[in-house]
């Protein structure tokens, strides 16, 4: 992930980090950033959020005033540093951290979006392990249309799942989140249609 913001492998300008269309594409965050800001309003109380792959903040700036407190991190370091000097809240904290192998940040709620994609499945199953601790989880992933074959695994940092015509699914194996409840927030469809990006918010057991 280091090498890919440090290449601007997503797009950007020189000696900037970005995290790509998916981040920034207006007919794909628009309507993301209506159902997640209408899920957290619901609340009478605000929720606590930990955002796992925060990357250039471009989709959790909004959400932020929608929440008791926004844990955002990301692996990369600078990509850290520089949403430090970009953007400040009293309620917002950033920290560089792995997801897969640190401790993740106390919430009630867990953005990830577009973020196991791009991990192996043994990296996914550490992951997912830690994800009970959280009372609900909105989960991005970018999938086959129609029917697939989920979780064929992938080499970290080589490219996503849809190169295998598959994607990620972590109520299948060799996942197999228990949840009490799941419910489809929004679905982009790609111009090709092919694949779709979809958004899941999970309410736990």
């Amino acid at each position: 992930m280091n090498q890919i913001y440090d290449l601007n492998l997503w797009g950007g300008q020189r000696g900037e980090f970005f995290s790509g269309y998916g981040s920034h594409d207006t007919s794909i965050t628009e309507p993301y950033l209506k159902v997640v800001i209408d899920f957290l309003r619901s609340f009478k109380n605000p929720l606590s959020v930990s955002d796992l792959g925060c990357g250039d903040f471009n989709i959790g700036k909004h959400l932020t005033p929608y929440c008791k407190s926004y844990t955002a991190i990301d692996i990369v370091e600078n990509l850290i540093q520089q949403n430090k000097t970009y953007f400040a809240s009293n309620n917002l904290e950033f920290y560089c951290l792995d997801i897969v192998n640190d401790q993740l940040p106390i919430a009630e709620c867990a953005i990830l979006r577009n973020v196991l994609q791009h991990l192996s499945n043994a990296e996914i199953h550490q992951v997912v392990q830690k994800l009970p601790q959280y009372k609900f989880v909105i989960l991005t992933e970018h999938i086959p249309m129609g029917k697939y074959i989920p979780n064929i695994d992938i080499i970290t940092g080589q490219g996503i799942r849809l190169k295998k015509s598959s994607g990620v699914d972590v109520l299948k194996p060799p996942f197999n989140l228990k949840i009490q409840t799941a419910r489809d927030l929004t679905t982009y469809v790609e111009p090709d249609k092919k694949s779709k990006i979809t958004t899941i918010l999970y309410q736990l057991i």
